[in-house]
C-alpha cells in the first residue's frame, strides 16, 4: 500500500461522517445507500427527492475527485465479468444483511447496534479473504 495518504483518508472520513449526520439530524433517515436504491427502484416510496439527491451527489463526487485528481475510480487490471460477478454478489450479500457499510458501518456502528457490529464485522472477514483468494490463489493483479 504505497499510495496511503493518511490526509485524504481523513477528509474522505469527515465528509462522510458529515453527511450521515447531516442526512439523520435533517431528514431524520440513516444514510445507507442499500435502502436509498431500494426505495428508488425496488420498493419507490412517496418521497425520492432525498434519496436522488444524496446518491446524484455520490457519482458527483466521485467524478469531480477524478476530474480533480487527474486518477480514475475504474478498477484497472480487473478482467471485466469478475467486476460484474463481484457487484452482483455484493448486492446479494447487503440484501441478506439488510444493509451495506455505509448503513451498517457508519451509521449502525455509531448508533451501537450489535446487529451492525456483526454485517460490518462479516463483511471485513469476507473481504479480507476475497482479496487473499483473488491475489495469491487466482493471481489477479492489484
Amino acid at each position: 500500500m504505497t499510495s496511503f495518504t493518511p490526509f485524504s483518508a481523513l477528509a474522505g472520513g469527515l465528509l462522510i461522517g458529515s453527511a450521515a449526520i447531516l442526512l439523520l439530524w435533517l431528514n431524520g433517515r440513516i444514510a445507507g445507500v442499500t435502502g436509498m436504491i431500494t426505495g428508488l427502484l425496488v420498493k419507490p416510496s412517496t418521497a425520492p427527492g432525498w434519496r436522488m439527491l444524496f446518491l446524484v451527489g455520490l457519482v458527483v463526487g466521485t467524478a469531480l475527485y477524478a476530474y480533480l485528481g487527474n486518477s480514475t475510480p475504474l478498477r484497472r487490471g480487473f478482467p471485466t465479468p469478475l467486476l460484474i460477478v463481484a457487484g452482483l454478489l455484493t448486492g446479494y450479500g447487503t440484501a441478506q444483511a439488510n444493509g451495506c457499510t455505509s448503513g451498517h458501518g457508519v451509521c449502525g456502528m455509531a448508533r451501537f447496534s450489535v446487529r451492525s457490529f456483526v454485517a460490518t464485522g462479516t463483511f471485513l472477514v469476507v473481504a479480507i479473504a476475497t482479496t487473499f483468494v483473488l491475489r495469491h490463489v487466482a493471481g489477479v493483479a492489484a
